[in-house]
């Protein structure tokens, strides 16, 4: 039963995931409140490590979930299921991509498509970094004695220098870990 459900959920998400894997995360924090596979904070760690690997993080974040979930066989049916419903639309889309080009419905889909998965995004940012950084879930939980000042000086330096030095995201993850690991292991190099 747990194979049929990660393929319903992961085939699910790949069919209305649009703004690439980042817009899987609502859907992914839904499954763990559901069905308990993963908790919160492993999926922020599944998410990091996706975000560094090499292949798309949508698809990564499902290999991963699938593997936490039923072992292999589980990152398989999790990996088969969210690639599937793309698979099936590019095929049928590309058959029918010259008719529909300039198609003034599917224009007009898609021009509302693009705020809506931002407006997913932005949703997920503010809840990963009240997860990591502020570590409260609504504003009268919060406790000063709650914040991670390391993260939060991590973030505004990454913030502040990924608005300013334009370069590779990757650079940014790959700087970001690094210094989280030494702030975090810090007292263990000292």
């Amino acid at each position: 039963m747990t194979f049929l459900l990660l393929c319903f959920e992961f085939a699910k998400i790949g069919l209305f995931s649009f703004g690439g894997g980042y817009a899987t995360l609502p859907f992914l924090y839904h499954m763990s409140e559901v069905y308990n596979w993963f908790s919160l904070n492993e999926l922020s760690q599944m998410l990091a490590i996706s975000s560094i690997t090499p292949g798309p993080v949508g698809l990564n974040v499902a290999t991963f979930a699938g593997f936490k979930t039923a072992g292999i066989l589980g990152s398989l049916c999790a990996t088969m299921s969210i690639m599937l419903p793309s698979f099936v639309f590019v095929v049928i889309v590309s058959k029918m991509l010259k008719k529909f080009k300039d198609s003034p419905v599917l224009n007009s889909v898609m021009y509302v498509l693009r705020p809506v998965a931002a407006a997913l995004l932005a949703a997920v940012a503010f809840r990963l970094f009240f997860e990591s950084v502020v570590k409260f879930n609504t504003f009268s939980d919060f406790a000063f004695k709650n914040v991670d000042y390391k993260a939060l000086l991590l973030f505004i330096v990454l913030l502040i220098v990924s608005l300013k030095v334009k370069k590779d995201p990757l650079l940014y993850l790959a700087f970001g870990a690094i210094a989280g690991i030494l702030l975090h292991f810090g007292h263990i190099f000292a």
